[in-house]
């Protein structure tokens, strides 16, 4: 089968192997898949990973279980053991011995078949296109911040970053709160933003005050996080979204002396967001820049990459 593997480089495979899955496993044939700021960091050695890359997607099952056989899926990234004590303590995302599609030892969905535990499964309505599917598990990321940390609506959230994933968190954020702003340092993807009412800021002429009783940082960079200690206020909350390959020396010391709450946030939702797509609450399908047939993923890629782009799709059927 065709796939776009990493193997400390990225290449396109057109031989590969079809998987075949265990016995609580389906085979998915994918439909479309998304590229996502992960994705890029797996390229340039993000978790030492190998294998097909790839984790956002929607696709049909074609084998594996006669209950889902042919239905359309979309599934989650994190596959479990289902026995550790994090498993059995309702912390499953976080199991000891998880694998994660396309990003720690598990194949991913840049490919035209992928295996999936039937447990991470969830069947895609007909109100929600194949497009649209793809943005679920990105859209559970953002949403899973409002899970973490109680935001009142007269609370002001300051998002870092303007890239896929901010545009999300913004998108969810509207309506939630009082003001919601973006900074960001692309003039296009701050347009994307304020054509559904959040106010914008360029990153050159934003002056952190301290002041911001919440800031995300979803910049996708080390100087993300520095930015977002000198814009959160005392005592406020500082939500990280961002993941990257590169390491680097970073001072923690205003967080201890302003005591400011340090938030991880990973995986969320998939019924949550499945909801928000199909009833438009929160629009995604202006966030599409470009589609490419998976022969030319390398090409996608690179224009994913491109900082005037935000969602670029992989259509495996084309």
């Amino acid at each position: 089968m065709l796939a776009i593997c990493y193997d400390g480089n990225v290449k396109l495979e057109t031989d590969r192997a079809r998987p075949r899955p265990s016995r609580s496993e389906v085979l998915i044939e994918v439909r479309k898949a998304g590229i996502c700021s992960t994705d890029l960091e797996v390229a340039k050695g993000y978790m030492a990973f190998s294998g097909v890359m790839g984790h956002e997607f929607v696709g049909t099952v074609v084998a594996g279980s006669r209950l889902w056989k042919g239905k359309r899926v979309v599934a989650e990234i994190n596959c479990v053991c289902g026995r550790c004590d994090l498993c059995r303590g309702g912390l499953s995302n976080h199991c000891r011995h998880r694998t994660v599609l396309g990003i720690d030892g598990r194949d991913g969905c840049f490919a035209e078949y992928l295996t999936v535990p039937v447990r991470n499964l969830h069947e895609v309505p007909e109100a929600v296109s194949d497009a649209e599917a793809v943005f679920v598990e990105p859209l559970a990321s953002a949403l899973q911040v409002v899970r973490q940390v109680k935001i009142t609506a007269s609370n002001e959230v300051i998002v870092l970053g303007d890239g896929r994933l901010g545009q999300l968190l913004v998108r969810v954020l509207k309506g939630r709160v009082q003001r919601t702003v973006m900074v960001g340092r692309h003039p296009a993807k701050l347009e994307a933003a304020e054509k559904q009412g959040i106010q914008t800021i360029h990153e050159k002429d934003f002056v952190p005050k301290a002041g911001a009783a919440f800031v995300v940082d979803a910049t996708g960079r080390a100087e993300g996080f520095e930015l977002a200690m000198r814009t959160v206020r005392p005592r406020g909350t500082l939500v990280l979204k961002s993941t990257f390959a590169a390491g680097g020396e970073m001072n923690l010391t205003p967080l201890v002396l302003n005591e400011v709450t340090v938030v991880g946030s990973r995986c969320g939702p998939f019924p949550d967001a499945i909801r928000a797509i199909a009833s438009r609450s929160v629009d995604v399908s202006a966030l599409i820049s470009a589609e490419y047939p998976l022969r030319d993923g390398l090409v996608a890629l690179r224009e994913a990459a491109r900082g005037d782009r935000l969602k670029v799709l992989l259509d495996v059927h084309r």
